[in-house]
């Protein structure tokens, strides 16, 4: 088998990890090295200044132990099986950014003969990468459930990023449809790679010479959809590791039916792709806005809101935090209303510093009062035409992003502006 029909098999076979993100790495160009990483991230998507950017997304082999029932690649499923070696691999890895195709790597593997030896061979492709060829561009591996925590040290020394999977939302979940696979084998690397970073930055704060371990952090992803476990389950895990394994972002995969397990979403169904939006928003909330878990969902309604995004859903549940006075309200209240982003909040408290603010004034800061307005005065003056405690508000803050997110649409509704789909604001 060629490189390219390896290629094809392999790159193929990579689609269905979510987690290629921004960098945020540093890692500076040296005279006699190839390329570089810069902090304003690597992967195929737009990266804050307004580049699009890319990677080279591959598996360095899709031969897999085991039988995990919610992956194509599982040993029981008969797909064609390709493996790169460690040498092919970084050489195309190298001629793809010689040729300005890519910026970086992200390496995954599924897990052939044991997780010890694929995870060598894939420390094998970024040391010749590294010491080979002087490559300085961006890493991104995936390490392998269950291979030794000293491989997994050596990878963290080669790769900017460094992540394990957590898969399924709970323990029942996984016990069900990948039973090989135990939550030691993906929590002890995730603590093993906290512990490092801890290890490895103190010593660079003595030592200059000191190297770095993964200094773009470690992420993971979880597969939703293809379990019963609900959106408080899954934000109260995704919360746990923020705390626990200082992660730099936990991903969120809808899943895709792929397996024959009677259990799981059979094909035809329709892939979740709305509740993976409204968790990447819960998500955002709590990273950026300072929400808990238990305000954004609670048990009696462990579901996010279908039509609503989740700061909106909360506002609406609370008609006793509002109207906010954007004259009066400190940073954290002001980012407790729909509409207002860290940036606008920032605007409004520098601005109010030179006097007092009315509506008028607020749309000069650039601030989008379609849903602020209903939710704030300036002043004392109220710009919403409802109340802020109106029952026919809910229908004014609805998405209808289900139709936004269907390329065949209900004709007869009305076109709406499409919003960010990152953005829980």
């Amino acid at each position: 088998m060629n490189t390219h029909d390896k290629l094809t098999i392999l790159g193929d076979a990579a689609k269905f990890d979510a987690s290629c993100a921004s960098s945020g790495s540093g890692r500076a160009g040296k005279a006699g090295q190839l390329g570089n990483a810069f902090s304003a991230g690597i992967c195929h998507t737009w990266a804050a200044d307004g580049r699009c950017v890319c990677l080279l997304k591959v598996l360095q082999s899709n031969a897999c132990i085991y039988d995990c029932q919610y992956c194509q690649n599982r040993r029981s499923n008969d797909v064609p099986r390709a493996t790169f070696t460690p040498e092919e691999l970084a050489d195309l890895t190298v001629q793809f950014y010689r040729r300005n195709y890519i910026e970086g790597l992200f390496l995954s593997s599924g897990v052939f003969k044991n997780p010890d030896y694929t995870m060598e061979r894939m420390i094998q492709t970024m040391r010749l990468l590294r010491e080979k060829h002087g490559f300085g561009g961006y890493i991104h591996v995936k390490t392998i459930p269950g291979a030794d925590m000293a491989l997994v040290d050596r990878a963290g020394l080669l790769a900017d990023r460094i992540s394990v999977n957590i898969e399924l939302p709970s323990s029942a979940s996984l016990e069900r449809l990948a039973p090989e696979k135990k939550p030691e084998m993906i929590f002890n690397p995730m603590k093993g790679i906290r512990n490092a970073q801890q290890m490895y930055l103190e010593d660079k704060r003595k030592f200059r010479s000191a190297p770095m371990f993964a200094p773009a952090g470690q992420s993971t992803q979880m597969i939703i959809g293809a379990t019963p476990d609900t959106d408080l389950t899954i934000l109260r895990l995704s919360d746990g590791m923020y705390r626990k394994f200082k992660m730099k972002r936990v991903y969120f995969s809808a899943y895709i039916p792929v397996g024959v397990n009677p259990t799981l979403p059979q094909p035809g169904s329709s892939v979740p792709l709305l509740r993976e939006h409204r968790l990447y928003q819960a998500d955002w909330l709590m990273r950026f806005y300072g929400y808990q878990v238990e305000e954004i969902l609670e048990e009696a309604a462990p579901l996010l809101d279908a039509e609503l995004d989740p700061k909106a859903a909360w506002a609406l549940r609370h008609p006793e935090f509002f109207p906010v006075e954007v004259n009066r309200a400190d940073r954290e209240t002001l980012l407790r209303v729909p509409g207002l982003g860290v940036t606008s909040a920032d605007r409004i408290i520098e601005a109010r510093r030179y006097g007092p603010l009315r509506a008028e004034n607020l749309r000069k800061l650039g601030i989008v009062m379609k849903r602020a307005r209903y939710f704030l005065t300036a002043q004392g003056r109220y710009e919403g035409d409802a109340r802020h405690d109106s029952p026919f508000l809910r229908e004014a803050l609805a998405d209808r992003l289900n139709n936004q997110m269907s390329m065949f649409g209900d004709p007869n509704t009305p076109a709406l502006p499409a919003p960010a789909l990152v953005s829980a604001r």
